[in-house]
C-alpha cells in the first residue's frame, strides 16, 4: 500500500461540507461515483463485525416512488395526528426531484450480537461520513437529512427494514458548482479538549 499524504487526508476531512438540493445543478451523477461511495461505507468500524448500515438507493423513476412514498405517508400520519402542514407535505412531494440519487440510511439491529444500540448507530454514521468524504474526493454535493419520515415506524418496510431496525435518514447526492462551496466554520479545537498527562 502506498502511504497516504497526511496533508492530503487532512484537508480532504476539514474541506468536506453539507451542500443541499437547492444547490444542486441537475446533472446526474456518475453511477460508478455512487457505487465507490457506497463500497466506501462499508469500510466503516463495527463492532463484531454486525455492519448494521443498510442503504437503499433511489435515482431515475426510483426518485419519483421516493417523493410519493414519503410525502404521502406524511399526510396519512400528519392528518391522523391533526398537525397535517400542506407546504411540508409539497416539499416532501417535490424536494427529492433536485437530487441525482437519495440514499436512505438504515441501522440493521443484531440482537442475537449484543452489541449496544448506540454504538450500531455509530458505525452507521461512520459509514455515512466515509461516503461523505469519497463524494467530497469526487467534488460531488451531499447531505445527510433526517426529516421528514425518518421516524415513522410505517416508513420501515418500505426501506426493507424490521421493526428492530431504524431509519436514519437521507444521504441526498447531486452535482454542485464548486465555485459556490461555503468556507467551514469551527470553533477551536483547544476549548474541547483535556489533556491529562501524569
Amino acid at each position: 500500500m502506498t502511504p497516504l499524504d497526511p496533508q492530503q487526508v487532512a484537508d480532504l476531512l476539514q474541506n468536506r461540507r453539507s451542500l443541499y438540493p437547492a444547490q444542486y445543478t441537475g446533472e446526474p451523477v456518475a453511477e460508478h461515483i455512487i457505487e465507490e461511495m457506497l463500497e466506501s461505507a462499508n469500510w466503516a468500524p463495527t463492532h463484531r463485525l454486525t455492519e448494521p448500515w443498510r442503504f437503499v438507493v433511489f435515482s431515475g423513476d426510483g426518485i419519483k416512488k421516493l417523493a410519493e412514498f414519503q410525502s404521502e405517508l406524511y399526510k396519512k400520519v400528519s392528518t391522523a395526528q391533526g398537525n397535517f402542514d400542506e407546504a411540508k407535505f409539497q416539499k416532501l412531494a417535490t424536494k427529492p426531484f433536485l437530487c441525482s440519487h437519495i440514499i436512505a440510511i438504515g441501522m440493521a439491529r443484531d440482537v442475537k450480537e449484543s452489541v449496544p444500540e448506540v454504538e450500531e448507530v455509530a458505525s452507521v454514521a461512520m459509514a455515512v461520513q466515509n461516503m461523505y468524504l469519497t463524494a467530497s474526493a469526487h467534488e460531488i454535493g451531499c447531505y445527510w437529512g433526517s426529516g421528514g419520515v425518518t421516524y415513522y415506524e410505517e416508513a420501515k418496510p418500505f426501506f426493507n427494514l424490521k421493526p428492530t431496525d431504524k431509519l436514519l435518514g437521507f444521504l441526498y447526492i447531486g452535482n454542485v458548482n464548486m465555485d459556490k462551496k461555503p468556507q467551514g466554520r469551527r470553533k477551536p479545537m483547544a476549548d474541547k479538549v483535556t489533556w491529562v498527562k501524569a
